[in-house]
This record gives structure tokens, sequence and C-alpha cells, in this order.
């Protein structure tokens, strides 16, 4: 949290003015971010009375780290470094209105660094403990959250596809994205290229590339070439290493499963324990066969 109003207070300039801008201003980052912040005041309002305060202070901690830190700040690097100044003050304006908001909804569960963090944040102009407490407001749930909702799972959908296969996030590679939206994810290019390692972002209704990494959301299907993600005969040499060493895991522990003299002696959780390992080693077995497979 104090890292996040760092980077907020490093952006500000002198003659910044809070405030939301205007809602045509808005991008569909900033409605998705105030949208989350909305429904989590509301959600937590209804904690409250209901003096469910562990529900509450999870939801503002997943507010904070998942929402706003994880991705919402990454998400107005772009803006804040585009040269264009208006979408900068945008984003900075909707940053500190977030962030104000999102500490007064934590103050009662961490008072002390919220205030810290207030004192800087207002120059000490007033305590966070005397400010009105953050409920739900029906202006603030946009509809356009729910499409760029849809934008984030398709970015996450490649870092894990990327995570799979043992991609670095600095190996750029092409991005095609099949889509019955087009335009939506055209003009959300830029965090694909950012936030999932695209060298460049291709959209389309349909797409036909066998040799390519995909991966899969409820809106879209994206494919990732292949020979631009991994050089195939190192990496298949790589698992080749990967499955020799897993077998001898496989072979060592079905030879000690299958010794009799083991299973009469050994405490029953021993025995479950080796089990265990070997599922575990079938398993990672099964997946380095695939992965060869799929190269191949």
């Amino acid at each position: 949290l104090w890292n996040a109003t760092r980077f907020v207070l490093m952006n500000l300039p002198e003659d910044f003015q809070p405030g939301l801008p205007e809602e045509s201003k808005l991008d569909m980052s900033d409605k998705w971010v105030l949208t989350k912040l909305n429904q989590v005041a509301g959600a937590m309002t209804d904690n409250l009375e209901h003096y469910e305060m562990g529900l509450a202070a999870a939801k503002i901690n997943s507010f904070i780290w998942d929402v706003y830190c994880d991705w919402f700040i990454e998400i107005a690097k772009p803006r804040l470094n585009s040269g264009d100044a208006e979408q900068a003050d945008t984003a900075r304006r909707v940053l500190v209105y977030v962030l104000d908001k999102a500490l007064k909804l934590l103050h009662p569960f961490m008072p002390f660094i919220t205030e810290e963090i207030w004192q800087v944040l207002t120059d000490g102009e007033s305590m966070i403990i005397v400010e009105s407490y953050p409920v739900y407001d029906a202006k603030y749930d946009f509809a356009d959250a729910v499409q760029f909702e849809n934008v984030i799972d398709a970015i996450r959908a490649i870092r894990n596809r990327r995570t799979e296969m043992q991609v670095p996030p600095s190996k750029k590679a092409r991005v095609c994205i099949e889509t019955t939206e087009p335009e939506l994810y055209r003009s959300t290019a830029v965090f694909f290229e950012k936030l999932a390692s695209a060298s460049a972002v291709e959209v389309g209704e349909k797409f036909d590339m066998p040799d390519a990494a995909t991966a899969v959301t409820d809106s879209v299907r994206i494919f990732i070439p292949m020979d631009e993600l991994i050089d195939k005969d190192k990496e298949l040499a790589r698992l080749k290493k990967e499955q020799e060493k897993v077998q001898k895991d496989l072979d060592f522990l079905s030879k000690k499963l299958s010794n009799q003299g083991f299973l009469a002696k050994a405490p029953e959780k021993l025995v479950e324990a080796e089990k265990a390992k070997l599922a575990k080693a079938q398993e990672k077995m099964d997946k380095i066969v695939q992965s060869m497979a799929a190269l191949q």
C-alpha cells in the first residue's frame, strides 16, 4: 500500500487538482476500476452492518492487492507515459480518487498506516477518521466494466499459457485474437503489448494457425505463433532431459511400492505419501509427453 502510494505521488505534478474528470474522458479501464471500487464499498457496508468484520477486511484487501496494485497501476502506466497530457491527467486523477476511497475503506482495519498515508496524500489538510465512509453509488456502476473484465481475462490467459511453456516475460511474441468483438480488442491492444509481452496484436473473427500455442477464455481464442515463443530443438532437448529425470523417479518409486517387505513394515502414512509422490511424478510425466507431442 505504501509503495503504491509512492508510485502515485511520484507521478503527480505540483499543480495537480484531485477529483474525477467528466465521464466522457474516462476510458474502459477507469470505468472498470471505479465499478470494482463501488461494488466493494457496497459489499463492505453490508458486511459491517451484519458484523462480518472478517469478510469486509478480506474484500478491501483483495481490492487493493488484486485490482488496484496488481492490475490498475500497471494499466495506467502506458497512459502516464504516453505523452498525451489529457490522458495522463485522467489516469492520475483516477489513481488518486481510487486510492483515496480505498484508504477510507481500509481505515477501520489498519488505522495507523492509512492515517499516515492520508496525511501525505492530502498534505495534512484533515484526518481520515473524520472523513465520510464510502458507500455504494449507482452512477459508478459502468456497463463498460464487464467488457474490460474480458480483456483482463484474455491477458491473464496469455500469461498463464506462457508460464506453462516457461517463456520469460522478456520474450516478445505476436498475439492473434479471434473474437466476435474486434473493436474492443483493437482499442485495448496497448494493454496486451505492455502486460502480455505482445510484440504486435492482430484481431479478427477467424484465424487458421495450426502451429501456434493457444489460450482460451469464454469470449476469445488466442493464438501465439510457436516459432516466436521458443526454439523447438532447444525446448525438445530440455524436455527430453526432464523426461529422463522424471522417469528415474517413477522407476524408483514403482520399485519401492512393489516391494512387499517395504509395504509390510512401513507405516501406512509413509506408504500413502510414497503413492502420492508416484502419482505426482506420473502427472508430471504426462504433461512432459503432451508438451513434446505438441512441439513435434
